[in-house]
């Protein structure tokens, strides 16, 4: 994220990342609660593999050290695929952050938002600058602090007439978070 610089006659300068990265970065900036979590249980997953798949080798008898290498790459290819993204909001941003790479989009400037359902239920989000972040529709029903800086956010875009595309979408993904967060408070009620 840029920092404005202060330059001659004390005027604000800003870089051209700073346009795309969100007019407010000094607002309440919410996380996926989950993330740390899911990356320990992508650390215990790839562990037990190479685990296992040295002790199968050790006890075939055919261990050897470049065998040992081979199941080490294997482990961290494992743990490359398995790592989750980290997903942040602020007021006019959304973040999904991988191991290599963040994707960044603005959330007051959206242009569409479409649902993909093929394999998971996956949000894809588009602004006027380019900026896309695909994410999975579970780490806003995780978070609703996430999902609520997103929908203000995205109502805000409808309103200004950016948002060409993706209010349907939007509603959907509204009334699915509405209703597992309905049967998560009657499960812990004991009413379901």
């Amino acid at each position: 994220m840029a920092v404005p610089s202060i330059g001659r006659m004390g005027r604000r300068r800003y870089s051209s990342s700073a346009v795309h990265t969100g007019p407010h970065p000094s607002t309440e900036v919410a996380h996926d609660r989950r993330w740390a979590k899911d990356v320990a249980g992508t650390v215990r997953c790839s562990a037990a593999l190479l685990a296992l798949l040295l002790l199968v080798d050790a006890c075939a008898g055919s261990l050897t050290p470049a065998r040992s290498v081979l199941w080490v790459a294997l482990a961290l290819l494992l743990f490359t695929v398995l790592y989750p993204t980290r997903v942040s909001a602020g007021r006019g941003w959304l973040a999904s952050r991988g191991l290599l790479r963040e994707q960044r989009v603005r959330t007051d400037l959206l242009v569409s938002v479409c649902c993909l359902e093929d394999v998971g239920r996956r949000l894809v989000l588009r602004d006027v600058f380019g900026g896309r972040v695909e994410l999975d529709t579970q780490v806003l029903t995780a978070n609703p602090q996430l999902w609520y800086r997103l929908a203000e956010d995205a109502r805000g875009s409808a309103t200004r007439g950016s948002l060409a595309s993706g209010e349907r979408a939007l509603r959907r993904v509204a009334e699915r978070i509405d209703r597992e967060t309905a049967q998560a408070v009657f499960e812990v009620s004991g009413l379901a």
